[in-house]
C-alpha cells in the first residue's frame, strides 16, 4: 500500500483513503489493483521476457482499459527495472531530474517498489509517494516530479500513454527541490 512523506516536515500518511485523499488534494490520481492476481511465477521476476511481459499485460487488462477509457491513454507497456538492467545507473540518473511532461505519468506497479517524488501545493511542497505492487498512480501533466527506484532496486509496472510515442521529460530547474 502506498505511504506518503511530506519532505518538509517528515509527516508521513498511510493507508488507503488517506493517501488517497491527500493526493486528490494535490490533484495527483491514485488507485490501487489486486496485484495478488498477477501469477506468482511473474510476481518477484524483474528479468521479463516479451511472453512475460504479455502475460502481466493480460492479466490487468480490464483494469488498464478502464483507466484509459476514463483518461484517454491510448498506449500501454511493460517496464522492468533492476539490478539485472544493462546501465540501470545511468538510467536512473535520467530519471533522477526534476523535470515535467506534456501527458500524465502514469504507473501501475505489479511488483517491487518505487518511488515519485512529487511537487505539492505551496503549503506542502515536494512530497514521497512510496509504491508497491498493486498502487497506481498518474501525475498531471505540467507537474514537477521525478521517479525512482527504492533500496530494494526492483520495478515492474504498466506504463500508460496518452500519445503513441510516449512522453518526454523537460527538465525542470527548481531551486526550492532539496535531493534528500
Amino acid at each position: 500500500m502506498a505511504e506518503i512523506r511530506i519532505r518538509n516536515t517528515n509527516e508521513r500518511i498511510s493507508g488507503e483513503a488517506n493517501v488517497k485523499a491527500f493526493l486528490d488534494k494535490q490533484e495527483v490520481l491514485y488507485e490501487h489493483w489486486d496485484a495478488s492476481k498477477l501469477p506468482a511465477d511473474l510476481q518477484e521476476n524483474f528479468k521479463l521476457t516479451d511472453e512475460d511481459k504479455g502475460r502481466i499485460l493480460e492479466t490487468f487488462d480490464a483494469e488498464i482499459k478502464d483507466l484509459a477509457a476514463r483518461r484517454g491513454y491510448r498506449t500501454w507497456d511493460i517496464i522492468a527495472l533492476s539490478d539485472a538492467t544493462p546501465n540501470l545507473d545511468e538510467l536512473l540518473k535520467k530519471f533522477e531530474q526534476v523535470h515535467t511532461h506534456t501527458e500524465d505519468e502514469v504507473r501501475a506497479i505489479t511488483a517491487g517498489k518505487g518511488i515519485f517524488i512529487i511537487k505539492g501545493t505551496d503549503d506542502v511542497g515536494y512530497f514521497d509517494v512510496e509504491l508497491e505492487a498493486g498502487d497506481v498512480i498518474s501525475v498531471p501533466e505540467s507537474k514537477p516530479h521525478f521517479f525512482t527506484l527504492m533500496e530494494n532496486r526492483q520495478i515492474v509496472a504498466v506504463r500508460l500513454f496518452i500519445e503513441t510515442e510516449g512522453w518526454i521529460a523537460h527538465p525542470f530547474d527548481d531551486p526550492a527541490f532539496i535531493k534528500a
